[in-house]
């Protein structure tokens, strides 16, 4: 049966997404010391400068509950400093120490070698084009 036909798709994404990110792990790990995970919560505080750990919830898609550890382990690491919320009496602000604008940089060249070996195995069109129907399937409301 050809690929393009395969019934599996679901399972096949599944396995590729598991196998991409132990791959992507243990180079940022190398890299880093940080995770994929990880890394995608300092791009988050990073980019939006008092950011709630609320809203970096949705921005990375994840109940609150997924993420509280997440942040108490950036915290305790010292990639990130948590302060009360201004507003809300409840809820804290984020903000990126200089240790995870220093995990970051170090990640940057590993995430674009990562993306060159994808690219490689992929082809540039094939690459291109995945990115973009990942991109459609990780927006999709089904």
């Amino acid at each position: 049966m050809p690929p393009e036909s395969d019934p599996r798709l679901f399972f096949l994404l599944q396995r590729a997404a598991h196998t991409l990110r132990l791959t992507a792990d243990r180079r940022c790990l190398a890299a880093a010391g940080v995770t994929t995970a990880q890394l995608g919560a300092l791009f988050a505080v990073r980019d939006r400068p008092g950011l709630s750990q609320r809203d970096l919830a949705r921005t990375l898609g994840l109940r609150e509950s997924a993420v509280t550890p997440l942040v108490t382990r950036l915290t305790t690491a010292g990639l990130v400093t948590k302060r009360a919320h201004p507003r809300e009496h409840r809820a804290v602000v984020l903000e990126l120490t200089d240790a995870g604008t220093v995990a970051l940089d170090a990640a940057g060249p590993e995430i674009e070698r990562f993306n060159a070996d994808m690219r490689d195995l992929l082809g540039a069109e094939g690459f291109t084009r995945t990115a973009a129907a990942l991109h459609t399937l990780a927006h999709w409301q089904a």
